[in-house]
């Protein structure tokens, strides 16, 4: 009797750890990466300023140092005036120039997938999670965003920036990924 007493509270106790790590390990993956505040050198020099920003519209912003035109939120998100709101969606390399396309089409503007050069201007180097101003781009997903540059190597894939570290590498063009549109400033 006393054994099987001592073997349902080792069997109780084991069950107890299971569901414990099981709670703790879905909490973990809830809490959202948003949540992880940036991280930013305290003595660095910022590569992407405040000033060298001007807003274009409520929603876009020119790089006065490139002359570039940013959306400031991702594809799928939108500018409520103060953040980005909504889920940014990705896509594959191919939705993603398509996607670019009909942006331009729509206000002819000229809105297009910036290419590795480009996106990599806007990255703040002196930061990670995310490797952005967050104050200008704010809710910048942590993650990869498509460029319009191929892979010189190998044709079914191209260049990404990785907005969590400010890192570029080459992905497959079938996987999804997130984009930021670009556009040269005109004056009209």
């Amino acid at each position: 009797m006393m054994s099987k007493v001592m073997k349902e509270t080792t069997l109780t106790s084991k069950v107890s750890s299971v569901i414990k790590a099981l709670f703790i390990s879905t909490f973990l993956t809830s809490v959202s990466i948003s949540t992880i505040a940036q991280e930013c050198l305290s003595d660095g020099l910022e590569t992407t300023p405040n000033d060298n920003f001007e807003a274009v519209t409520t929603s876009t912003l020119l790089d006065t140092t490139t002359n570039l035109v940013w959306r400031r939120c991702a594809e799928g998100q939108t500018w409520d005036g103060s953040t980005c709101s909504g889920e940014a969606v990705k896509y594959t390399w191919q939705q993603a120039l398509q996607l670019a396309h009909e942006a331009s089409n729509e206000d002819l503007l000229g809105w297009r997938l910036p290419n590795v050069k480009e996106l990599a201007t806007i990255t703040e180097r002196d930061c990670v999670r995310p490797a952005i101003n967050s104050s200008l781009f704010p809710a910048t997903p942590l993650d990869d965003f498509w460029t319009s540059t191929p892979s010189a190597d190998d044709p079914d894939r191209a260049w990404v920036v990785a907005f969590f570290n400010a890192s570029h590498s080459i992905k497959e063009k079938d996987r999804f990924i997130y984009v930021r549109l670009v556009r040269t400033f005109t004056n009209d």
